[in-house]
C-alpha cells in the first residue's frame, strides 16, 4: 500500500511540473531553493549528516544527473522540439533504467518490463498524435538527442539514487546534498555561459518557482527515489509514462484539451502498461499448491 501511494504522489506531483521545464537560471532558483528547504527540515529535525567521503562521488553523480545536467538537456531539447515528442523519449526511461540496472547492478531484464515500454510509448505517441510528427532536418535530430541524452542522466541518477540507498544513505539526505550540489554546478555554467541572473519578474512567476521548488523537488524526488529503493528503478520509471497523462487532464480542466479518438485508445495503451509493469506474476497469486501444477495440468 505504501509503495502503490509514493507511485500515485510521484506521478500526480510531476505530471503538474513536467510542462515547466524554463530556461536553466529557473532550474537553478528551483534547485537552490529546494535545497535549502530540505538542508533547513533535516537540520530542523537534527537528521542532517554529511555523507562519507567515499560516498561523496555518487552524491555528486546523483546531482549531476538528477539535478542539473539532465535539466539542461531537456532545455535545450524544447528549444527544438514539440513537448510531446520530449515525453515519449522520457518514457523510454523504463528501458534505459532496465539495460543500466542490468550493467550496474546484473538484474535481469524482463519481458514485461520491454512489454510495458512498448505499450507506454505507443501509447504516448497517439496520445499526442501530429505533435510527434515533425520534419527530421538537423535541428530535430539535435533536439532528439539533447531530449535522450536528458533521459540517460535521469537513468543514471536513477542508478546513482538506488546505490546510495544500498549503502544506508536515505533519499533524504541524499536529495539534500545532490541538489546543493546541482544547483553549485548550474550556477558555474550561468557563470561560464556568462547568463544573467535577474530576479523573479512578478509572483506569478514566484509563486510557480516556489512549487516547483518544494512540491515538484524536495517531495517529488524524494517520493520517487524512495520508489526506486523499495520497488526496483525498471518499474518505479514507469511513472514516467504517466507524467503526460495527468498533464494533459489538467489542460482538459483548466485549458479546454480535447480528447480524440486515438488519443483514447493512447491512454488505454498507457495503461494498459501500468498494469502489465505492476501486475504479480501467475505464480505468487496461486496457492503453493496449485503453482506447483506442471503446465496443462
Amino acid at each position: 500500500m505504501a509503495n502503490a501511494a509514493l507511485f500515485i504522489a510521484t506521478v500526480l506531483i510531476w505530471g503538474t511540473t513536467w510542462i515547466a521545464i524554463a530556461m536553466q537560471v529557473s532550474v537553478f532558483y528551483r534547485f537552490a531553493v529546494a535545497a535549502v528547504i530540505l538542508v533547513a527540515i533535516l537540520a530542523a529535525m537534527r537528521r542532517l549528516k554529511l555523507p562519507a567521503l567515499r560516498d561523496q562521488p555518487f552524491i555528486l553523480a546523483q546531482a549531476l544527473c538528477l539535478f542539473s545536467l539532465n535539466f539542461i538537456c531537456f532545455y535545450n531539447a524544447a528549444a527544438s522540439i514539440p513537448s510531446g515528442l520530449i515525453s515519449v523519449i522520457f518514457s523510454l526511461a523504463t528501458i534505459y533504467n532496465a539495460v543500466n540496472a542490468r550493467l550496474f547492478f546484473g538484474d535481469r531484464i524482463t519481458g514485461r518490463t520491454l512489454l510495458a515500454a512498448a505499450l507506454g510509448a505507443t501509447g504516448l505517441l497517439l496520445l499526442f498524435g501530429q505533435d510527434v510528427v515533425v520534419d527530421f532536418d538537423m535541428g530535430t535530430l539535435k533536439g532528439i538527442g539533447f531530449a535522450a541524452l536528458g533521459t540517460l542522466f535521469f537513468s543514471l541518477g536513477n542508478m546513482a539514487s538506488r546505490r546510495n540507498s544500498a549503502v544506508g544513505i536515505s533519499p533524504l539526505t541524499a536529495n539534500a546534498w545532490g541538489m546543493t550540489y546541482g544547483a553549485i554546478v548550474l550556477l558555474f555554467l550561468i557563470a561560464v555561459t556568462r547568463t544573467p541572473i535577474v530576479a523573479p519578474p512578478d509572483i506569478t512567476y514566484l509563486a510557480a518557482m516556489l512549487y516547483l521548488a518544494a512540491i515538484g523537488s524536495v517531495i517529488g524526488f524524494t517520493t520517487y527515489l524512495m520508489l526506486v529503493s523499495r520497488i526496483g528503478s525498471s518499474r518505479a520509471a514507469y511513472a514516467t509514462v504517466l507524467f503526460p497523462i495527468v498533464a494533459l487532464s489538467l489542460s482538459t480542466v483548466f485549458e479546454g484539451y480535447h480528447w480524440s479518438g486515438l488519443g483514447l485508445i493512447g491512454l488505454a495503451l498507457t495503461l494498459l502498461g501500468n498494469v502489465v509493469i505492476f501486475a504479480r506474476p501467475l505464480a505468487r497469486r496461486l496457492p503453493q499448491s496449485d503453482a506447483r501444477l506442471p503446465a496443462g495440468g
